[in-house]
């Protein structure tokens, strides 16, 4: 029976990694993950790393990738080598590192450690739905693994559209060996024969990461509990390629107040929302750093150097640590009310001067104001965290609470699934909705203006949606229907 195991004790400089996908708005969770990658390695005289993980071409930008930077950067997390700052291992993107992960999963095979599978997406379709009928958890059966040298050379040059995938023991037990939790073991039987290079010549993050990490020399992987599961497979390729493992820590998930995993589809879980609402980097940072640890004094209020001074990964507790909003302000209150009155002014012009939003809510109160002063009438909810509403707000003279309840609710769901947040977007939504429900675009469009700018005398409020973007929008969303009653049943 194969075991496999690994220390958690390294004699390495500890250098650690935060390795982001810039596929949407930046997370709080990446954050939070950061800052203990960050505290951890300043805490043992070591260096923090930054890497882009854009495997996955048909969703990474580049304008996420600069609004993950920013966001990271903004809270007051910084990095010794990165895409953006450069270092001697570059380059720190691994779209332009293509070829080393090739070199690598190419290795493998001729160590007989992976093989190629030419099966086609319908082949592998039935063959889960087959498992399925049959009880047995959908996994790759391994129906390439014993193909001729000569049958799979003769396949490649017919041209036939392959992936690289591991070899994985079928018996035994894989012990991983983790800072938090001692020793794992899962059984091989739970291991997929994972696909390490992809069709389009691009690793899965299965590959890359464990050849990045060796190569930039990162003794130490700090990562979400989610990844543990996939610990065999990464213990694997290191025994495969003979290389030292770094240490593993599988951090506890963020989760709502009702312990499911954090989801913008109950709290807000962009950076930049939290920016946008007026919170402090130093109290977001703070409150990050309060999730699932705790200080040796106990303190509530401390400095990103107050945790590395005093920091112990010990002190991580694996229970699931609560992201509570009203917790995160009463923390932010705490630290505006230590500022001087100067601090203070300086800190709300900084706020409202630097909003990447300024110019387009200029644009859109223009067309209204006559003096200066009435910016503060038309422009100041662009500015609020949630407008001063309740049910009363949204009377009404042709829909009921129930119909309006509807509406809002059935527009959350929609707008949740935008792939991209603009206002043309949106006005293609609710437009679609509207008609699905065959209520007026007026009648319907009511509501909206309550909910987003507590008032029906606004600036059109499609624009005011895709100005103060998709976090802002949807809690705003979220905070209607529930003044209105509470969210009515999915269907």
């Amino acid at each position: 029976m194969m075991q496999s195991s690994t220390s958690t004790n390294s004699t390495r400089p500890v250098r650690t990694r935060i390795a982001p996908s810039p596929t949407g708005f930046p997370h709080v969770g990446t954050a939070y993950i950061a800052l203990f990658n960050l505290a951890f390695a300043k805490a043992h005289g070591g260096e923090f790393i930054l890497r882009i993980e854009d495997t996955d071409q048909t969703r990474s930008t580049e304008q996420s990738e600069k609004m993950i930077l920013d966001a990271l950067r903004w809270v007051g997390l910084d990095w010794a080598e990165g895409p953006d700052i450069g270092g001697p291992h570059a380059p720190y993107r691994q779209s332009e590192r293509s070829d080393i992960y090739k070199k690598h999963a190419e290795q493998l095979i001729e160590n007989d450690h992976a093989f190629r599978c030419f099966c086609s997406s319908e082949e592998l379709d039935a063959m889960r739905a087959a498992q399925m009928a049959n009880g047995e958890t959908p996994r790759y059966d391994g129906r390439c693994a014993h193909l001729a040298p000569e049958k799979t050379a003769q396949l490649v040059a017919e041209g036939k559209p392959n992936v690289i995938r591991m070899r994985v023991p079928t018996e035994g037990v894989c012990q991983v060996q983790d800072m938090l939790r001692g020793t794992v073991e899962i059984p091989w039987t739970q291991v997929d024969m994972q696909v390490l290079l992809k069709t389009d010549g691009m690793p899965t993050y299965h590959l890359a990461n464990v050849v990045d990490d060796h190569l930039m020399d990162i003794s130490h992987v700090l990562r979400g509990e989610e990844w543990l599961n996939s610990a065999p497979k990464h213990q694997l390729l290191y025994e495969y390629f003979g290389w030292e493992m770094p240490v593993l820590c599988h951090m506890p998930l963020l989760r709502n107040p009702d312990k499911s995993k954090l989801s913008k589809r109950k709290n807000p879980t962009s950076i930049t929302y939290y920016r946008d609402a007026g919170v402090l980097p130093e109290a977001l940072l703070n409150y990050l750093g309060r999730m699932g640890y705790s200080m040796p004094d106990e303190a509530e209020k401390f400095t990103l150097e107050e945790m590395i001074a005093s920091f112990d990964i010990q002190r991580v507790s694996l229970g699931g640590p609560i992201f509570d909003i009203e917790k995160l302000n009463w923390l932010n209150a705490e630290w505006l009310r230590a500022l001087t009155p100067e601090e203070l002014k300086n800190k709300i012009l900084d706020w409202a001067s630097n909003s990447d939003k300024l110019t387009a809510i200029a644009a859109a109160i223009q067309p209204r104001i006559e003096l200066l002063s009435d910016a503060v009438n038309w422009g100041g909810f662009y500015f609020q965290n949630l407008p001063d509403i309740n049910a009363e707000s949204f009377t009404h003279k042709s829909l009921t609470p129930e119909q309006i309840t509807e509406m809002l609710q059935l527009a959350l769901w929609q707008l949740e699934t935008l792939p991209t947040w603009s206002e043309e977007n949106i006005y293609a939504t609710l437009k679609g909705l509207a008609a699905h429900l065959d209520i007026k675009m007026r009648d319907f469009m009511a509501p909206f203006f309550i909910a987003i700018a507590g008032s029906t005398s606004s600036t059109p409020v499609m624009n005011s949606m895709a100005i103060i973007g998709a976090d802002m929008t949807l809690t705003r969303l979220r905070h209607a229907v529930d003044v209105l009653g509470g969210l009515v049943k999915r269907n």
